[in-house]
């Protein structure tokens, strides 16, 4: 005999016919097959770029990866001063970044009233759509003269005895690529935070709140203390986006593929040679120095995501606090 359940609704009883098995797999299936199509995807992408580099893999070898020449002329390729730009800028930006996205998130969870949090909120998140072009176009013409007139001006005159700040004052520099990296990356660490502080428990905050402890006190040891692993999930993350930025690094970072001690010369990153030279590249062992540049910049970013959402996930999921 065939089960069918029945459920009663204002006197009138609805009848739902039994599940069927073969729908059930075929949605299970589905679904699965959705789900694979985006490893296949990354793995269709990292080895298109492995075929287009295998040239330079070719000639160059690891040697690529330790060597400063970057000669189209002369057929003579190394990613250094590129690897060098990407992780300066990028940990920089997340240096400067942290901080700020760390104390927002804190005030929008632990402090904020409900008539500030939400529209702050909103804005941060209206901060995390604009176009990186859109934030390049306002670094460049507004942002970097500033920081040329002002801040860096100032941090010469204050610590130029030190190499970091040190030589011409360009406006365009590793510096300024930092700092807008900083803006890039502030909504989605802040975002993150909150998620994570929001999955301490509530019987945490309550305990210390008991024994006497000021609000202070309750951020620090109850939620802080408990999301050490969340909040470094969240930098990495960050830190993924920033790795991949392209469009705004490259109008404000001064494109030049050189290694300076100094914070305030330009430089160059592996996303922005990519943009800047892929258009332009004729010699088939300048296009594939390049498919190197950005199968390595991939490896990078895939292993920093892969590390950043596995910390995240330790932490648990939000229940009660919104």
């Amino acid at each position: 005999m065939k089960s069918a359940t029945a459920a009663t609704r204002s006197g009138s009883t609805v009848v739902l016919s039994p599940p069927s098995k073969a729908a059930d797999g075929a949605f299970r299936i589905l679904t699965w097959l959705m789900a694979m199509m985006v490893l296949v995807l990354v793995v269709i992408v990292g080895w298109k770029l492995f075929e287009g580099s295998k040239l330079s893999l070719q000639k160059f070898g690891w040697h690529f990866f330790v060597s400063s020449d970057w000669d189209p002329v002369s057929g003579n390729f190394g990613a250094v001063p590129f690897i060098f730009g990407t992780f300066v800028s990028s940990a920089l930006g997340l240096f400067i970044a942290l901080p700020l996205s760390l104390a927002t998130a804190i005030y929008l969870t632990e402090l904020a009233p409900p008539w500030v949090r939400q529209p702050a909120i909103s804005l941060i998140e209206l901060l995390a759509a604009i176009p990186s072009v859109i934030l390049g176009l306002w670094g460049i013409f507004v942002m970097v003269p500033w920081l040329r007139d002002y801040p860096f001006a100032m941090l010469q005159k204050c610590f130029g005895f030190t190499p970091l700040f040190q030589g011409p004052i360009y406006g365009v520099s590793i510096l300024s690529a930092a700092v807008i990296i900083a803006i890039m990356i502030l909504p989605i660490i802040t975002s993150i935070s909150r998620e994570v502080f929001r999955a301490v428990p509530e019987s945490q905050r309550e305990a210390a709140l008991a024994l006497g402890a000021t609000q202070w006190e309750v951020t620090r040891l109850a939620v802080l203390r408990h999301s050490t692993r969340g909040i470094f999930g969240a930098a990495m993350l960050g830190l993924g986006r920033a790795l991949g930025e392209t469009m705004a690094v490259t109008m404000v970072i001064g494109n030049r593929p050189e290694i300076s001690k100094s914070l305030l010369a330009p430089g160059y990153t592996l996303a922005s040679a990519i943009a800047n030279e892929f258009a332009e590249a004729t010699s088939s062992i300048h296009i594939s120095a390049l498919f190197e540049l950005g199968l390595a910049l991939l490896a990078v970013t895939f292993v920093t995501n892969i590390l950043a959402h596995v910390l995240i996930g330790a932490v648990g999921v939000p229940k009660h606090r919104t």
